[in-house]
C-alpha cells in the first residue's frame, strides 16, 4: 500500500488541474494593452507636442531682452535698474564667429554637439530617474532660453526634448550654433559674441581673437556672474579658464604643446564699464552682482528675469545701507589714499544682509573678498571647545610657545602678574597662548568643523576653505586665523551666537516677482541649530561665547571681537577686523588696502582691528540702533 505521506507518490488528479485556455488568453491581452499603452501614450504626447510646441527665432528673443529688471530694498523701495542698453546685442551670423571661439565653446558645452540628434541622452535619464533637469547640450541650452522656461521639472524635459528633436530636423547644426550662440549671456549685460568681446577686451569679434581669449569667453557662458573675475575674483576665473583650455586639449582642438603656450589673459582683461558710464555707484554695482550671482545658483540668469521683467526683492534695508556708506566714507577721510573697507550687516536668525557695502572705490568688491581673520576667529575655536566640554572659566597658565602641525608659535605673558588667565580673560586681553594651544588640543579638524558649523562656508568661489591651497590639509594658520575669509562670511557666522545658537545662511535676495507682481520664487527659511543639530547645546554654546564677548554699547546687549592681521614678519598689520552683534544685527567690518602692505593711519598709528574698524563698528551699530 502506498504511503500517502511519501515525497514520492503521485499527486492526486485534483491538484493538477490546468489553468483554462481562456484565463491565460485573457492576461495576454491584458499585457498587451499594457504595453501598447505604455509605449503608445508617450509616443502620441510626443506627437501632439511635436506639432503644437514651436521655437522661437533667436530675433524674437533678443527682442524680449530689452525689458529692465528692478531691484528693490526689503521695503518695497527701488534700489536700482539693469537697463539693457543697445550695442549689448549684436546679430553674428555664423560664417563670421571665429573658430576658434566657435571650437572652445561647443568643447566646453557640448563635445557631440555636429553629431548628436540635439539632445543629452545622460541628462533626460537622469530627468526621468530623479524628476529634475539634468546636463543639457547646445542644442537643449538653446530650448531653454528661447523658451524662457528653465524650470527643473520632468515636464520641462519632455518639452526640451520634443523641441530639441523638431528644430534638429528643420534646422541644420550651423543654423542651431547661431542662433545659441546670440542668445547666449555672456555676463555684464551682454548677448552674442561680438558685444562679449567688447566688454571684456575691448576689440572687435574677428579671427585675430586668440585661444586664450577664446576659452575666457566660453568659460563665461555657464555662470557670467560668478566666472567673471571681477565679480569674483582673477584666481577664480582663471581656474575656470584651465578647464576650458584641458577640454580643447581632451577633444582635440588644440594640441599639448600649444595649450602649454597659453596664458590666462589677465591683463587684456577689461574692468566693467557699467559704473564708470555713470549708471550706478560701486556700491550699488557690488550688491547687483552678488545679487545676479546668487539668482543664477537658483535658475534665475539675468536672460530669464529680463524675458520675464522681473522684480527681485533684496533684502537691504535702505536705511542701514545709507549708513554703512556714510560710516565707511566719513572715517577714512583724510586717511592715507591706499585704505580700503568694506563693511556687511546680517540679521540674526534669518541670514537676511540688511547692508553690504563693497567700498566705493572700485569695481572690485571688498566686502567679497576674503582676507585672514587674525584673533577674529577666536570665537570659533571657543564654541569648537564649548562643544567637547572646556570650561571657560578654568585658570590656564599658557605656554611661552606651541608647536602646532609643524610649526612654532611663542607669545609674550598677556595674562598679568599672576600668569594665569581664563579663556574668558583670555579673549578680552587679546592672548593667542591659550587659543593656539586649546586649538592643538581639540585637533585641526574640530576647530575647522566649529567654523563650519556657525556657518563658514564650505568653499568659496570654488575654493575650499579653512584649508592649505592643496584643498586638503588644514594647516597651523587655522588656530591663529590666517585663513582668509570674507566680511558676508564672518557677519553671517557671528549671527548665529546672536540668534542663540540657531544658524542661517547669509543671503541678498527675498523674492522675485513677475511682471503682474506674483512670487515666482520665494527663498525658503534654512534656519536650524548649529552645533550637532541639538538646540539645547546650540543655545548653550551662543550664549557663553556672547557672554565672553560682551563689550560696550550704550543701553543694549553687545558682544564684539577685533583681529588683526600681520604684516609678513613685520610689528605690523595689513588688515584689520571688528565683528560683532546685537540681538538685532551682526556686523562685520574690515579695513586694509588692495595689496598686502603695512598699515598705517594719518597720525602715524599702526592699524589694529581695535582703531579704525572698532570705530566703524560701533558708529554703525550705534547709528541703525538709534531711534528714527
Amino acid at each position: 500500500m502506498e504511503n500517502p505521506d511519501d515525497e514520492t507518490a503521485p499527486e492526486s488528479d485534483t491538484t493538477a488541474t490546468p489553468e483554462p485556455k481562456g484565463k491565460k488568453r485573457r492576461w495576454r491581452r491584458i499585457a498587451a494593452w499594457a504595453l501598447g499603452l505604455l509605449i503608445g501614450i508617450p509616443v502620441v504626447a510626443f506627437g501632439i507636442a511635436y506639432v503644437l510646441l514651436d521655437v522661437r527665432s533667436p530675433q524674437e528673443v533678443l527682442a524680449d531682452l530689452d525689458k529692465t529688471v528692478v531691484l528693490q530694498n526689503a521695503d518695497g523701495s527701488e534700489l536700482l535698474k539693469v537697463i539693457p542698453t543697445g550695442g549689448d546685442r549684436l546679430f553674428v551670423p555664423y560664417g563670421a564667429i571665429p573658430p576658434k571661439l566657435r571650437d572652445a565653446i561647443v568643447a566646453t558645452e557640448d563635445p557631440t554637439f555636429w553629431d548628436n540628434e540635439g539632445f543629452d541622452l545622460t541628462g533626460l535619464g537622469r530627468a526621468l530617474v530623479t524628476g529634475v533637469g539634468g546636463g543639457s547640450g547646445i542644442t537643449q541650452q538653446y530650448i531653454k532660453k528661447s523658451t524662457g522656461n528653465e524650470d527643473a521639472t520632468l515636464t520641462r524635459k519632455f518639452s526640451e526634448l520634443v523641441l530639441a528633436t523638431k528644430i534638429t530636423q528643420q534646422q541644420t547644426k550651423k543654423e542651431i550654433f547661431e542662433s545659441y550662440i546670440n542668445i547666449i549671456s555672456f555676463g555684464r549685460g551682454t548677448y552674442g559674441p561680438a558685444s562679449a568681446m567688447s566688454a571684456y577686451f575691448g576689440r572687435k569679434l574677428d579671427d585675430s581673437i586668440t585661444w586664450s581669449e577664446a576659452a575666457f569667453l566660453a568659460g563665461m557662458i555657464q555662470s557670467p556672474s560668478v566666472h567673471d573675475p571681477y565679480a569674483s575674483s582673477h584666481q577664480h576665473a582663471m581656474k575656470r579658464w584651465s578647464y576650458v583650455v584641458n577640454k580643447l586639449v581632451a577633444r582635440g582642438y588644440v594640441s599639448q604643446a600649444e595649450a602649454a603656450t597659453m596664458t590666462y589673459p589677465e591683463d587684456a582683461i577689461q574692468a566693467p564699464s557699467e559704473t564708470r558710464a555713470g549708471r550706478v555707484t560701486y556700491e550699488e554695482y557690488h550688491i547687483k552682482q552678488r545679487v545676479l550671482a546668487e539668482l543664477e545658483q537658483v535658475g534665475y540668469p539675468l536672460d530669464r528675469l529680463r524675458g520675464g521683467a522681473m522684480k527681485i526683492e533684496t533684502t537691504i534695508d535702505p536705511r542701514a545701507q545709507a549708513e554703512a556708506e556714510k560710516v565707511v566714507k566719513e572715517r577714512l577721510k583724510g586717511q592715507p589714499e591706499h585704505f580700503r573697507a568694506s563693511l556687511v550687516a546680517v540679521e540674526p536668525g534669518t541670514g537676511a544682509i540688511r547692508a553690504y557695502n563693497g567700498g566705493g572705490w572700485s569695481v572690485h568688491d571688498y566686502a567679497g573678498t576674503p582676507y585672514g581673520t587674525g584673533a577674529a576667529f577666536q570665537p570659533f575655536t571657543l564654541a569648537a571647545g564649548l562643544e567637547r566640554g572646556i570650561d571657560v572659566d578654568e585658570p590656564l597658565k599658557p605656554p611661552a610657545q606651541v608647536d602646532f602641525l609643524g610649526e612654532t608659535f611663542k607669545f609674550q605673558e598677556q595674562c598679568g602678574e599672576a600668569g594665569k588667565c581664563t579663556l574668558r580673560e583670555a579673549i578680552g586681553r587679546g592672548a593667542q597662548g591659550p587659543f593656539v594651544d586649546l586649538a592643538k588640543k581639540l585637533g585641526a579638524e574640530a576647530v575647522r568643523s566649529g567654523a563650519r558649523a556657525a556657518g563658514i562656508p564650505e568653499t568659496i568661489d570654488g575654493e575650499v576653505t579653512l584649508r592649505e591651497k592643496d584643498g586638503f590639509l588644514i594647516g597651523p594658520g587655522i588656530a591663529v586665523g590666517r585663513y582668509p575669509l570674507r566680511p558676508s562670511d564672518m557677519a553671517g557666522a557671528y549671527a548665529t551666537f546672536a540668534a542663540d545658537g540657531m544658524r542661517a545662511t547669509p543671503h541678498l535676495v527675498s523674492k522675485i516677482r513677475d511682471e503682474h507682481g506674483e512670487i515666482v520664487w520665494e527663498r525658503p527659511s534654512d534656519k536650524a541649530p548649529a552645533f550637532g543639530d541639538d538646540e539645547t547645546l546650540s543655545r548653550r554654546i551662543a550664549g557663553t561665547v556672547s557672554s565672553v564677548l560682551t563689550t560696550g554699547m550704550k543701553d543694549r546687549p553687545a558682544a564684539m571681537k577685533t583681529g588683526d592681521f600681520q604684516y609678513n614678519e613685520t610689528d605690523d598689520n595689513a588688515g584689520g577686523w571688528a565683528v560683532g552683534y546685537t540681538p538685532r544685527l551682526s556686523t562685520a567690518v574690515w579695513v586694509g588696502s588692495d595689496q598686502p602692505r603695512r598699515m598705517r593711519d594719518a597720525a602715524g598709528e599702526k592699524l589694529t582691528g581695535k582703531t579704525i574698524p572698532a570705530d566703524m563698528w560701533q558708529r554703525f551699530m550705534n547709528g541703525v540702533h538709534s531711534p528714527r
